[in-house]
């Protein structure tokens, strides 16, 4: 009798209490271990967010192995070997389901631009409604960091597998921390690190998003902005943008502009609460419309560990707009509900 009380107590305990790993999350905790719907932790690094029929998609470095710092680098260049894109996707933005490695590295080609020995930096995703395809970008780099490209994937499905096209300098212009961009018309553009970080490129996209059109504008020059996260509300534009020390956090700042392709206005530190001029020890890499809500942005930043990129956490963040003022306050937790019904 006492066995049996004992094991329907166990039993008790677990419906109580599931396995953390495995735990359904119901709100947001900034920084802290996130794992996917196995109970694995999410790997999907200087990543950003595809939403396509009413499913979302995050795509990331998926991080591997040991963090290392090549042999006679000048900087902070740590890495660790180029395992590819990660992909997972979710209905609710909390619980995340690991789809796979969208993006394989290529092992067998110490040439290719996606072998181990080489780097693979923010890539993004945006879908083509001409073409029907999923269109990948990211920045792809030699070890010293010395190639400073940009690469494209394409896939007929968000889960891939991405099929890689190649590499070059946009607008014969290096191309380091970027993202990509689709304005309401359709037009994508692509946001880069150029001139050795010391100046911001935005590039208008050929209509299949594959290569750049030729027409582009150089912006917040000398000013050694990189890991640009744009949005668009209210017809302005927006740009959430870090300096340039390595893997070091440091104060954030925001531009504003009536078009995408400037003049952009820079109007601050978004971030408010503990820690916001060190931009909660991250770096921005994202802003996510939620669908379905109104002025609901979420704001991604990586919390970078340099020697052990694996385990670099997540930070996300609700963006405030009030009394014509963007912030992005800390929140130990929060959910969607702080965008109301």
């Amino acid at each position: 009798m006492k066995k049996t009380f004992l094991i329907a107590g166990i039993i008790s305990l677990f419906l109580a209490f599931p396995l953390v790993g495995k735990a359904q999350y119901t709100e947001f905790r900034p920084g802290e271990v996130w794992n996917d719907t196995e109970g694995n932790y999410i790997n999907a690094h200087g990543g950003g967010i595809l939403y396509h029929n009413g499913t979302y998609y995050w795509y990331g470095e998926y991080k591997k192995g040991k963090t290392i710092l090549p042999e006679g680098a000048t900087w902070e260049c740590y890495r660790t070997d180029v395992t590819g894109v990660g992909c997972y996707s979710s209905k609710d933005l909390m619980n995340w389901k690991f789809e796979g490695i969208v993006l394989p590295s290529v092992k067998d080609d110490p040439n290719h631009d996606l072998h181990p020995s080489k780097v693979l930096e923010r890539p993004k995703v945006i879908y083509n409604r001409k073409t029907g395809k999923f269109v990948m970008w990211m920045h792809v780099d030699s070890a010293d960091y010395g190639k400073a490209s940009a690469g494209v994937a394409v896939s007929d499905s968000p889960t891939g597998t991405f099929t890689y096209l190649g590499s070059f300098r946009p607008n014969d212009a290096m191309s380091r921390d970027q993202t990509v961009f689709v304005d309401d018309d359709g037009r994508a553009y692509q946001f880069y690190s150029s001139e050795n970080n010391a100046t911001m490129y935005i590039s208008l996209l050929t209509d299949d998003y594959l290569k750049p059109s030729g027409r582009f504008t150089r912006n917040f020059i000398g000013m050694s902005r990189e890991a640009p996260a744009v949005f668009k509300h209210d017809g302005k534009y927006y740009l959430i943008t870090s300096g340039c020390t390595g893997w070091d956090p440091n104060v954030a700042e925001i531009a504003v502009a009536d078009s995408i392709m400037g003049e952009w206005k820079t109007i601050g530190n978004p971030c408010t609460g503990p820690d916001a001029e060190k931009t909660f020890y991250a770096q921005s890499t994202f802003v996510m419309p939620v669908a379905g809500k109104k002025d609901a942005y979420i704001a991604m930043f990586d919390r970078w560990n340099k020697t052990d990129l694996r385990n670099s956490r997540y930070v996300w963040l609700p963006i405030v707009f009030k009394d014509g003022k963007v912030t992005i306050p800390w929140r130990k937790e929060w959910t969607l509900d702080v965008f109301g019904k």
